[in-house]
């Protein structure tokens, strides 16, 4: 399947930019009459006209979820503007045939210069775009898997005729352990990022300020495994004692209630940083406040800033070794905050936290997700081959 873009292609002239800021669209792009609209007299189930009023009903299902409102709308927003700026057709005329060329786009998002920025750029700057380079396969399907509920809601609302991606034959892309197993701190690494933050002088309010908020949430992602947006979500009275324990209450991943143990380090790091804040050691059932702060300490801050804050660290630390062991600072360059989280499992893992309890601290619902952090197995399989004592006499021991 080629990947060109019909001639009609950019015959209305509409600047990249995020949905909310783009000018009113034409009647040939704006989906009042898309090929994939049903005849008039079917009744539609939600109050749309346009393709984007349409999408902006889709995302609405999500407004109480806002990480996974963020994600859909970057995967509706990337193909609204492709086929607008690219094919220029409407939304609701997109074909099977579109979409496959679409896939392609998502591998190599062309003009680069036109399509693909540099680094996370605020919705409002002149210099956003929707993408950072092209997609890899895993990020293709799961791409395609958010267009496809687009296209079957708005199907089942009776806004269009049909879903063109149900016609996609399942390519499910296996996921990589190896990609899993990558991406965390080796022990050398986290003793190194450890002392590192450790040994900050913090003179200065706003340094000491900063490096405090960095103390309790590298022991939060690393003690308790969230995921960044429970780390934005999480209140004080998330921590709770139950018969002497102490009790982490989230709520994570598809609205999903757990209760995770909480240990004495991490209890300690909690004081440390409410003590800095000038409240109690420890949170009562009343105290609804945020865990982590801006720097005033006077209100929450996002995943979106937790995530910038993290890196900010990651980048510092990577700078310093940067002569010393530059192996430790290319692995830090690379750590983002859900490294975090890999991080915490495997080191879990190694320490011999059963399977089942490792499963329940990373609230998998696979234990076949939770194996891929699994060294010890590889490590003595690796010593079983090693039996077969046997030097190839054309190998050359040089």
């Amino acid at each position: 399947m080629t990947n060109k873009i019909p001639s009609s292609a950019n015959k209305f002239a509409l600047p990249i930019a995020p949905l909310e800021s783009l000018p009113k669209l034409p009647d040939e792009l704006n989906g009042r009459f898309g090929e994939n609209r049903p005849p008039a007299t079917q009744i539609c189930q939600i109050a749309a006209n346009t393709d984007l009023e349409a999408v902006q009903s889709w995302l609405m299902e999500y407004q109480e979820q806002p990480q996974t409102f963020r994600a859909y709308r970057k995967e509706a927003e990337r193909l609204l503007l492709w086929c607008w700026l690219e094919l220029g057709k409407p939304f609701s005329s997109l074909n099977r045939q579109d979409l496959a060329v679409y896939q392609g786009f998502l591998a190599d998002p062309q003009p680069a210069a036109r399509w693909c920025g540099h680094g996370r750029t605020p919705r409002h700057s002149e210099e956003w775009r929707p993408f950072q380079g092209g997609l890899s396969a895993t990020s293709q399907q799961h791409a395609l898997r958010v267009l496809k509920g687009l296209f079957q809601y708005l199907h089942s609302a009776g806004y269009l005729a049909g879903n063109p991606l149900a016609l996609m034959r399942k390519r499910e892309v296996r996921q990589d352990s190896r990609n899993v197993r990558e991406r965390h701190l080796d022990q050398e690494t986290w003793d190194a990022l450890v002392d590192y933050l450790q040994h900050q002088k913090t003179e200065d309010v706003q340094r000491l300020r900063q490096v405090e908020r960095w103390r309790l949430l590298l022991a939060f992602l690393y003690l308790l495994a969230p995921r960044v947006h429970e780390v934005a979500q999480a209140k004080m009275n998330d921590f709770f004692q139950r018969r002497g324990d102490w009790w982490w209450a989230v709520e994570g991943k598809g609205k999903k209630y757990a209760e995770i143990p909480v240990n004495e380090a991490l209890i300690n790091a909690l004081k440390r940083y409410r003590e800095f804040l000038n409240l109690p050691a420890l949170p009562d059932s009343e105290d609804f406040s945020p865990v982590i702060r801006n720097l005033a300490g006077n209100q929450g801050i996002g995943a979106n800033m937790i995530y910038r804050t993290m890196k900010d660290l990651t980048d510092e630390a990577s700078q310093a070794f940067e002569i010393s062991n530059p192996d430790i600072a290319k692995r830090l360059a690379k750590t983002s905050t859900h490294w975090f989280r890999h991080t915490s499992i495997t080191h879990q893992a190694d320490a011999g936290v059963e399977l089942r309890f490792l499963a329940r601290n990373a609230r998998h619902s696979n234990l076949a997700t939770t194996r891929i952090y699994l060294h010890e197995e590889d490590e003595a399989w690796q010593e079983q081959n090693k039996k077969q004592d046997w030097q190839a006499p054309w190998a050359d021991k040089r």
